[in-house]
């Protein structure tokens, strides 16, 4: 019997992570635009108008000593909720962009080993195409699935695409927004016995139509407007592509153990900067457990004092009427002789 597979599609990309200017290659294969007489292209750079169709070539090159077949196809590029990291569609998603509108000309090609392919494709960008960026890429993908490693039943198939940055013409309009900043402390149960830290997340959303390459700052202000925490942030994307979403976290070490005071993120690109605030208080597990338990026994005594007044007093018995009290004769006068 034949062990299924759970099919991830794809985890190896090489697109999934934002690298250096070069041509995209997993060991096995690579995928690059035709070099220039001038000079090598480690990327599509494309810029068109609505309703332009634009033609160029794609270099599939086989690193192994056997033949090798893979599926072309075009990508739309979005950016990774883990880390906000270059990333393309799988084949098997609905494409908006320029996934939709790339076409290779040959859907499958075959590459002999330790040689190389050259595919035309056509970039056709619709006549009501948004103005601004739009990214992408051209992807080979190995559909063979490769058995993954350990006894867990997993199987792999490998993609490799040459990514495509396309520019239609029109008004450009960087904007960036900062949204939903939170604040979570993580509290020692008995303050300055134990680090007390915090953990702030935020989203970075591009709300314009340019690719953006934003610069965050963090800063944390407690009572009386003391500066806690002023930091330049690195682990942000590179690029932040149109319409997009990242949900960050930052660590904050030493923060404080007592104090209430305000986070604010401010992020910062080409034309345009937002900020974003969330307030916090810092409360030791001790101390909160102390109050809350002298306010339960501080309503309870309150309680009680309020039954002991509004109890009422026992019945009185009627006292019993006092004995008369016996009248003397009146003395009659005497008579006289």
């Amino acid at each position: 019997m034949r062990t299924p597979y759970v099919l991830l599609l794809p985890l190896l990309l090489s697109l999934l992570v934002a690298a250096p200017a070069r041509a995209a290659d997993n060991g096995s294969w690579s995928v690059h635009p035709v070099s220039s007489a001038a000079a090598a292209r480690p990327y599509f750079h494309v810029s068109a108008d609505p309703g332009q169709t634009i033609e160029d070539k794609v270099v599939v090159a086989n690193r192994t000593d056997r033949p090798l077949t893979f599926r072309l196809y075009g990508a739309d590029a979005y950016n990774t909720a883990r880390d906000g990291g270059f990333a393309v569609r799988t084949v098997g998603e609905r494409m908006r962009g320029v996934g939709a509108w790339t076409k290779p000309a040959k859907d499958r090609v075959t590459v002999p080993g330790r040689t190389s392919v050259t595919v035309p494709f056509t970039l056709r960008v619709p006549a009501d195409a948004e103005p601004g960026d739009h990214a992408g890429a051209v992807v080979a993908l190995d559909e063979r699935v490769e058995k993954g490693d350990g006894g867990v039943a997993l199987g792999i198939r490998r993609a490799v695409g040459a990514r495509v940055y396309l520019r239609v013409s029109g008004p450009r309009l960087p904007a960036l927004a900062v949204e939903d900043v939170r604040v979570g402390h993580h509290q020692p149960l008995v303050p300055g016995f134990g680090e007390s830290t915090a953990t702030i997340s935020y989203t970075l959303h591009n709300t314009g139509n340019v690719t953006l390459d934003p610069r965050v700052q963090l800063r944390a202000r407690g009572l009386f407007g003391r500066t806690l925490l002023a930091r330049d942030l690195t682990r942000v994307p590179a690029e932040l592509l149109p319409g997009q979403r990242v949900r960050l976290t930052e660590p904050w070490r030493d923060a404080p153990h007592l104090d209430r005071g305000d986070v604010t993120v401010t992020a910062s690109a080409r034309d345009t900067r937002e900020s974003a605030s969330a307030s916090f208080l810092a409360l030791p597990w001790l101390v909160v457990a102390v109050a809350f338990t002298a306010g339960i026994a501080a309503g309870a005594l309150v309680v009680r004092a309020r039954r002991g007044r509004a109890r009422p007093s026992g019945p009185v018995r009627p006292s019993r009427p006092a004995a008369p009290t016996p009248s003397r004769p009146r003395s009659s006068p005497s008579a006289r002789p």
